[in-house]
C-alpha cells in the first residue's frame, strides 16, 4: 500500500514555470525642436465681388461678354434699349436752349433799362421786375442744365459696364428681357481673385497667444513686417503661395468665444474659388527642448486625466499621470509629468499592468511634427 501511494506521488507534474515577462515596444522621450504652428479650418472669400443690377429699366438689347471671362472695369456688359433715354435727353437739351434763348432776352432788355433807371427815364418798378425776371431765367437755365446731366446719367446707365475688374459668372439674363431699376435678381457678378481672403474663427484665449507672440516677435513675417501664413486645401495638398495674416474684426463673439481672423494670399492662378474649405497655418516660430508623446500611448482615466504606461529601470511598469498641451502631428506636448530619458510603452499597452515586469524593446517613434 505505501509503495502505491508513493508511486502515486512521483507521478505528479512539478509546477509550470512563470510565464515570461510582456514584451512591449517603448519610446524613450528626448527633449525636441518643435516647430510650433496653430491650423485654423475656413473658408476662402472673394477680395471683391460686384452683384451687377440696372440703374435704368428697360428691354436687354444684347450681351457683349463671355461667361467666365475675365473683364477690366469699364468694359461693356449688356445694353439697355438707349432709345427712350436718348429722347429725353434730346428733350432736355431743347429745353436748355429755350431758357438760354429767354435769359438772353430778359438780359438784353435790362442792360438797357439799366441807364435808363439811373437818368429816371423810366421807372424804378420796370427795373427792378425786369432784374428779377432776368434772375428768374438764369434759375431756369440752371434747372434746364440739371435735367441735361439727370437725362445724360440716365441715357450712360442704359450700357451696363463692370465697376471692377474679375471675372465674370454665367449669363443671368438674356437679351429680350425686361429689367427694373434696383431689381433684386443681379444680372451679373463680377469677382476679383486675385488677390483672395481665406476667414477662420479663432478662439479667444489662441488670439491672446497670437498677439503676445506677434508683439514679442515671434510669429515669421514677411518684407513688410506682416505674419505670415500657409495653407492646405481640401484634398491634402499644400499651396505654393504664403499668405499676410489680417486681424479684421475688432470684437468676440460672446455667443463663441471666437474672433474672425483674416489672411490675404495671392492668386495669380485663380486656383482658389470663394468658398473653398481649407485649412490655414500660421507659423509661430521653433520651440526648444519640447517634450513629446505619441497619441497612442495616451490613455484617459476614469476622472478624464491622461495617463502613460512607463517603463523603470528594473523594467517594471508604472502608471503615470501627465499634462498634455496641443497636438503637434501624432503626438502631444507633453507639459508635466514626463522627463527626458523616460521609456514610454506605445506598443502592447493593453497587456500590461501597474507593477507587472516586461520585456522593452525599442519602437519605432511616430512622427513628431509635420
Amino acid at each position: 500500500m505505501i509503495s502505491v501511494i508513493g508511486l502515486a506521488a512521483c507521478q505528479k507534474k512539478a509546477p509550470p514555470p512563470p510565464p515570461p515577462p510582456q514584451a512591449v515596444g517603448v519610446v524613450t522621450i528626448q527633449p525636441q525642436d518643435v516647430k510650433q504652428e496653430t491650423v485654423l479650418p475656413g473658408r476662402t472669400e472673394a477680395f471683391e465681388q460686384a452683384q451687377i443690377r440696372p440703374q435704368v429699366g428697360g428691354l436687354i438689347l444684347k450681351r457683349t461678354f463671355e461667361q467666365g471671362a475675365d473683364v477690366k472695369v469699364g468694359q461693356l456688359l449688356y445694353q439697355i434699349n438707349p432709345a427712350p433715354f436718348q429722347a429725353s435727353y434730346d428733350q432736355a437739351r431743347a429745353q436748355l436752349l429755350h431758357a438760354e434763348a429767354a435769359a438772353m432776352s430778359i438780359h438784353a432788355q435790362l442792360d438797357r433799362y439799366k441807364p435808363l433807371a439811373a437818368a429816371h427815364a423810366v421807372s424804378r418798378q420796370d427795373y427792378d421786375n425786369t432784374l428779377a425776371q432776368a434772375r428768374s431765367a438764369d434759375a431756369d437755365i440752371a434747372q434746364a442744365k440739371a435735367n441735361v446731366e439727370s437725362a445724360r446719367v440716365n441715357l450712360d446707365w442704359t450700357s451696363v459696364r463692370a465697376p471692377i475688374d474679375g471675372r465674370i459668372g454665367r449669363m443671368l439674363v438674356t437679351p429680350g428681357t425686361l429689367v427694373t431699376p434696383g431689381q433684386t435678381l443681379a444680372i451679373a457678378v463680377v469677382t476679383r481673385l486675385d488677390p483672395i481672403y481665406v476667414d477662420v474663427n479663432l478662439a479667444d484665449t489662441d488670439m491672446l497667444r497670437l498677439r503676445r507672440e506677434m508683439a514679442k516677435g515671434q510669429l515669421r513675417r514677411d518684407g513688410d513686417g506682416s505674419p505670415q501664413a500657409s495653407l492646405v486645401l481640401d484634398d491634402g495638398s499644400t499651396y505654393e503661395h504664403p499668405g499676410k495674416l489680417k486681424l479684421s474684426e475688432v470684437t468676440i463673439d460672446p455667443a463663441t468665444g471666437t474672433l474672425v481672423l483674416r489672411a490675404e494670399f495671392p492668386n495669380p492662378d485663380k486656383l482658389l474659388l470663394p468658398g473653398l474649405f481649407v485649412h490655414a497655418s500660421i507659423d509661430e516660430g521653433v520651440e526648444s527642448g519640447t517634450l513629446l508623446v505619441p497619441q497612442i500611448a495616451v490613455a484617459r482615466d476614469t476622472k478624464g486625466e491622461p495617463t502613460v504606461f512607463v517603463v523603470g529601470v528594473d523594467d517594471k511598469v508604472e502608471s503615470r499621470h501627465i499634462s498634455v498641451g496641443r497636438a503637434v502631428g501624432t503626438n502631444w506636448v507633453v507639459t508635466d509629468g514626463l522627463k527626458a530619458g523616460d521609456r514610454v510603452v506605445v506598443e502592447g499597452v493593453q497587456k500590461v499592468k501597474p507593477g507587472a515586469s516586461v520585456a522593452p524593446h525599442d519602437a519605432k517613434p511616430a512622427n513628431g511634427a509635420e
